[in-house]
């Protein structure tokens, strides 16, 4: 099967996939078939795998002076470029994938991405990518190196006033690979575009990416997939009671949206809701955020929103049977102003809950308290919470893991095993209910939060309290994942789009609960 390239609306290339079932010979023979600008090997360290004789028939003789010289240890994603100007290919790539016992499908996606963006930077418009896929389930790993290549390529050009064009890849072959892979090409444009909507909507600047724009957004998907949309003004959030949501709110010019899109198929069997925080900007409020603490990156406290919107773009493009998604975002921002909220304000919630305000910058939960509310009664069979909530998490976790917190295991255990294979990692945390005990407020039914240690988990219990009891529930806590200062594993630098394989490869599954 092969995809046709096309070009994003930023005129950036997207690359066409195919699988090619003919690998590399041991002399060094191309599959029948392959003729690239580019071809790119994987090699383990320290062990004889098929592919170190194909590198050696490829170079004319044993590699290892070569390597010596060059310094090349085959660690994970480390690349060794070779241009051979009378040779086919003309550019040879190879990327270390360490040791065969830890090799998996992450560790796959990380060499298809660093090679991706070394063949585009040579010139390639076309690669070959030969990896060893043992052990792997073939389709699986057809779709984890496809969208690894295209995600990695990706690049945000629409705030340049003039962009530099960008070539590209054209066609990526992965050879090598059983002829019923090709089947796990078919949802790669869909998900690598969810995940590209998202990032572009955590990337955008705050004065472009508004409530109203999120809703028009929300609108645009609606629309191309044949969604239903629903959004509340603010009249419509005062009638339903919604006084935490509002209550953030209420410092800004511009007024909030509640989003609620649907996808609704024939035959439903499951009903989820997809909650995503969705604060377009978050000064902090009066406790505000200084410049020690990034204030101009709280543009992405709105990624739990992007990755929710990805998700139903998605989800939208490959119609999965039998589960109705909802999506739910109550956007704003939270800002400084004579009508903001105060330290010490009491808020009551649409499920009645009162709420004292003893930090103006815990913030996203309030929001997320009338949405899961909202969600609720919905009578959905699940619901999956997104936000970037708290620094506690990325201290806990870092910025490559997100936190996971739920009080249903089967749930718990399907959002791992999606996140495992979309190549995203999430880590269950715990919520132990004695913690609970530091949001009690001596007036009203609780804090907004609690002591310092265990924000995450106080924060999470803090959500806890806003979902109907007995119903399955899962909170992520994508702080330290949506964003990167230094491109890492398969990612670049930037909007991650972190949550959107997750979500969809849940759905997809049937959404377990």
């Amino acid at each position: 099967m092969e995809s046709s390239p096309s070009s994003s609306p930023s005129g950036q290339v997207i690359p066409a996939f195919q699988c090619l079932s003919g690998g590399l010979g041991a002399a060094g023979d191309l599959p029948e078939g392959w003729a690239g600008d580019a071809l790119a090997v994987g090699l383990f360290s320290g062990t004889d795998h098929p592919l170190q004789a194909a590198t050696a028939g490829l170079l004319g003789g044993d590699p290892t002076a070569l390597f010596e010289r060059r310094r090349f240890r085959c660690k994970p994603g480390e690349l060794l470029c070779l241009e051979r100007p009378d040779g086919r290919p003309a550019t040879l790539i190879l990327v270390g994938l360490g040791d065969p016992a830890e090799f998996d499908g992450m560790a796959l996606r990380i060499a298809a991405a660093a090679v991706a963006r070394a063949a585009a930077a040579a010139g390639a418009r076309s690669l070959g990518l030969a990896l060893p896929v043992e052990g792997l389930d073939g389709s699986a790993a057809a779709a984890a190196m496809a969208e690894a290549v295209r995600l990695a390529l990706y690049s945000d050009l629409r705030f340049r006033s003039e962009p530099e064009p960008r070539p590209g890849l054209e066609l990526v072959s992965l050879l090598g690979l059983d002829p019923g892979a090709a089947a796990g090409l078919d949802t790669v444009d869909a998900l690598c575009s969810g995940v590209e909507l998202a990032r572009q909507l955590v990337a955008a600047p705050p004065n472009v990416a508004t409530p109203q724009a999120l809703a028009d957004c929300a609108a645009t998907i609606a629309s191309a997939h044949g969604l239903e949309l629903k959004v509340l003004e603010r009249s419509d959030c005062e009638a339903l009671g919604m006084g935490a949501y509002l209550g953030v709110a209420q410092g800004s010019d511009l007024p909030p949206k509640f989003i609620h899109l649907t996808y609704r198929p024939a035959n439903v069997s499951r009903r989820v809701a997809l909650v995503g925080k969705g604060l377009t900007f978050d000064s902090g409020g009066y406790n505000l955020n200084t410049a020690g603490s990034q204030i101009e990156m709280m543009k992405y406290d709105m990624g739990g929103s992007a990755a929710v919107l990805g998700a139903m773009r998605a989800i939208g493009q490959l119609r999965p049977e039998g589960v109705e998604v909802h999506a739910i975002v109550a956007s704003c921002e939270n800002m400084v102003s004579g009508g903001a909220i105060h330290p010490g304000d009491i808020l009551t919630a649409s499920n009645g809950k009162t709420i004292e305000i003893n930090n103006t910058d815990a913030e996203g939960r309030l929001t997320l308290a009338d949405a899961l509310v909202y969600a609720g009664k919905l009578e959905p069979d699940a619901i999956v919470d997104l936000a970037t909530l708290t620094g506690a998490c990325v201290i806990a976790l870092g910025e490559e893991i997100a936190g996971l917190w739920s009080p249903a295991d089967g749930l718990a255990d399907a959002l791992l095993e999606a996140s495992h294979r979309g190549g995203e990692s999430l880590w269950r945390m715990p919520l132990r209910r004695s913690y609970k005990d530091g949001l009690k407020s001596p007036l009203a039914d609780l804090k907004n939060t609690g002591p310092r240690p265990g924000g995450s988990i106080t924060a999470a219990l803090f959500l806890q309290d806003f979902v109907p009891k007995g119903l399955a529930w899962a909170h992520l806590d994508i702080a330290g994942t949506v964003w990167n200062e230094k491109p890492r594993g398969a990612d670049g630098s930037g909007a991650t789009g972190f949550g959107v394989r997750t979500l969809v490869g849940w759905v997809l599954a049937g959404a377990p609960a």
